[in-house]
């Protein structure tokens, strides 16, 4: 059988850039709307999500990669459902270790990270048919862009919502923040601005390359 990793076309650098932008999980693909939209209200809250998202994309992938050739094809997404559980209850008590109050505000959505299609897709699609080096830069940079994208979301909507970054104020004393974003609608109107904004820099990069 020939190595799955020769067969490859991109670069492993690529690899992990194509999850920053180019297939960026949530302004290109639209995965993982469930968090993106939940926990989106703060800038920590976000990057908590993100990072714990990370770990598990990280650690199943190369879980995966790591026992492909041994998992039959009949029971194979049994198995990597019960890998990133297993991650994400690592997780779970560890965001509890760290802080019971970031755990709370998460609430269920550090759970749900189990059944986040971006997850498991990565784990079907990618590290279950490529090496370990090449499986463990994908789910890297699909974490980091997902981190990212929570982080622009979360960062607008406590600015705008509450004036404030990580919970430092940032702008003028009196400032009267605008509730509805840091609401559920806040994150609908956010999360549609820069998705527009994402596909007019697509279609800005199409018009100047020759």
């Amino acid at each position: 059988m020939a190595n799955d990793e020769s067969l490859a076309t991109t670069s492993p650098t690529d690899e992990f850039l194509k999850g920053l932008w180019r297939e960026n999980p949530t302004f290109v693909q639209v995965l993982g709307m469930c968090p993106t939209l939940a926990v989106t209200n703060s800038a920590t809250n976000a990057i908590a999500m993100g990072l714990a998202t990370t770990f598990v994309l990280v650690a199943s992938n190369l879980a995966v990669s790591s026992i492909r050739r041994f998992v039959p094809k009949q029971v194979r997404i049994v198995t990597f459902i019960l890998l990133i559980a297993t991650f994400v209850t690592v997780v779970d008590y560890a965001i509890q270790a760290i802080s019971l109050g970031l755990h709370k505000a998460l609430g269920a959505f550090i759970a749900l990270i189990v059944v986040n299609c971006i997850i498991l897709g990565r784990a079907e699609a990618f590290a279950s048919k490529n090496g370990l080096l090449r499986s463990a830069l994908d789910g890297l940079g699909m974490g980091v862009g997902f981190t990212l994208a929570l982080l622009a979301l979360g960062g607008v909507r406590e600015l705008v919502g509450r004036g404030s970054l990580f919970g430092v104020p940032l702008l003028w004393d009196g400032y009267q923040g605008w509730v509805v974003m840091i609401l559920p609608a806040g994150g609908f109107f956010t999360l549609a601005a820069l998705l527009l904004f994402v596909q007019w820099r697509k279609r800005a990069a199409k018009e100047v390359t020759p």
